[in-house]
């Protein structure tokens, strides 16, 4: 009787010692939860570093298409002001063309009305 209550033990204990889960998959599960952190990490930084990049990229063409427009309203301005001269030298001309007909018609004399 002693040894089947020994034999009922000991199978109880080695039932006991294979039901356990073993301890290397539940090391690995804080591994990989770790890794997958680790490579969310990686992936927002270059996430970030895209978007600066193409943000510093945005305004680095805005700055150039500033320049680009100033340079091509001073390009306009200065038209316009050749432009502005030309028709101002002209309407000059004529009115100095318009006194100096007035002027030439005022200096030849009248002619004596017929009595």
């Amino acid at each position: 009787m002693k040894k089947v209550i020994a034999t009922l033990i000991a199978s109880l204990f080695a039932t006991a010692a294979f039901a356990q889960t073993p301890a290397a998959p539940a090391a690995s599960v804080p591994a990989k939860v770790e890794a997958a952190h680790a490579k969310a990490v990686v992936k927002a930084d270059a996430k970030e570093a895209q978007t600066v990049v193409k943000a510093d990229a945005k305004e680095a063409k805005a700055v150039v298409a500033a320049k680009t427009d100033v340079a091509s309203a001073k390009a306009q301005a200065a038209t316009t002001k050749t432009k502005a001269h030309q028709k101002a030298k002209q309407t000059k001309a004529k009115a100095d063309d318009k006194l100096a007909s007035a002027t030439a018609a005022a200096s030849t004399p009248a002619p004596a009305p017929a009595k």
